[in-house]
This record gives structure tokens, sequence and C-alpha cells, in this order.
């Protein structure tokens, strides 16, 4: 018999299992859908996205594109029909830019067949200059007035504009991906002329 106020008696060979308040199962659930999510997201960032490219008959043609060059002269996309482009939109001030910058120009010294155009958005050229000759960027184009960027609706850096060899913008990749590399070799082979 059991004294009042006592803890009720074990059954045999057993312990008691201390009772999870409902909530905390509801949270650790919430949790759970989110790491999927989470995962869901990162799978789709980058593997899908990057390899997806808008079907060619309904893509737009690529708007006109001048920009004066870091080294002067200036880029004109109209010239590089039969080839893929790669315009890399970027700032100075935009972190991700710093972690994305040197895996694409490393790409583009490794491939040097590969038309990838570094495009300052809205900054002073002083300082885009400072800016890129200290991290050895190659092919820097100033976008100041941000018309280009504004045409290509660009509004989140970093962000890349994939035009295939008829000059048609195919894809648009936004934000930092560590495997942009991958992406962008990917986007040459399938958009690029063929043999």
């Amino acid at each position: 018999m059991a004294l009042p106020g006592a803890a009720p008696p074990l059954e045999s060979g057993g312990s008691a299992a201390p009772r999870v308040p409902r909530w905390s199962k509801v949270v650790a659930r919430g949790l759970d859908a989110l790491a999927v999510l989470l995962i869901a997201f990162a799978v789709w960032k980058f593997f899908v996205a990057p390899r997806n490219f808008s079907n060619p008959k309904t893509s737009t043609q690529a708007p006109p594109v001048v920009l004066p060059l870091l080294a002067g002269g200036s880029f004109e996309l109209a010239r590089e029909r039969g080839r893929v482009v790669f315009l890399d939109f970027w700032a100075s001030w935009c972190e991700p830019c710093k972690l994305s910058i040197p895996l694409v120009q490393h790409y583009e010294a490794t491939h040097p067949n590969v038309d990838v155009v570094s495009i300052d958005a809205g900054e002073p050229a002083a300082l885009v200059r400072r800016f890129a000759l200290d991290r050895k960027m190659r092919r820097v184009a100033f976008d100041p007035d941000m018309n280009v960027t504004s045409a290509f609706g660009v509004q989140v850096f970093p962000t890349m504009v994939v035009i295939d060899a008829s000059g048609k913008e195919r894809a648009k990749w936004v934000g930092y991906n560590a495997l942009i590399e991958s992406a962008m070799d990917h986007a040459r082979l399938t958009l690029g002329p063929k043999p």
C-alpha cells in the first residue's frame, strides 16, 4: 500500500521514464522540419539551380551592354556572339562577393577561352581600381550608374548572369555559391557552340 503523496510503485525490472512536456516535442519536430528545409534549399542552391537553364525559345535577348574596362577600352556584349559569356555583378562592400570573386577569377584564369566580365555596380572608378588591383582581378568593367545592373534585374550581390552563344540570357545565379566554378563549367559545356 502506497503512502499518500508517494510516487507510484515501479513495475518489476522497469524504471520510471521522465515525462517530456508536450511543447518540447512540438519544438523538436519544428526544428527537424527546419533542418530538412535548409538541406533541401542547399541542394537546390548549389546543385539544381546552377544547372537549370531557361528554354532558348522563351529566353530573352540580353540587353545591349557597353561598359568601360579597368584596363582601358570597353566591353561590348554584342561582340561576344558565338561564345558563352558570364557577367559577374559585384560590389566592393559585399562580403559574399569577397568570397565569390576568387573562385570566379580562378575559373577565368584556368579557362582562357571563356568570357568572364566582372562588373562593379555603382561605385567610383578609383575605389573599384584599388579593390580589383588588390585582388588581381581580370577583365573588370565599371557600371557606375548601375544602368546595366538594372537592365539585367540584378538586386543582390553577387549575381552571375549567363548569356549563351546566341546572345540570350539563359541563367541568373543569385548569391554566393561555393561551387560556382562547377556551375560555370557546366554552362560553358551545355550552352557553348557545338563542334
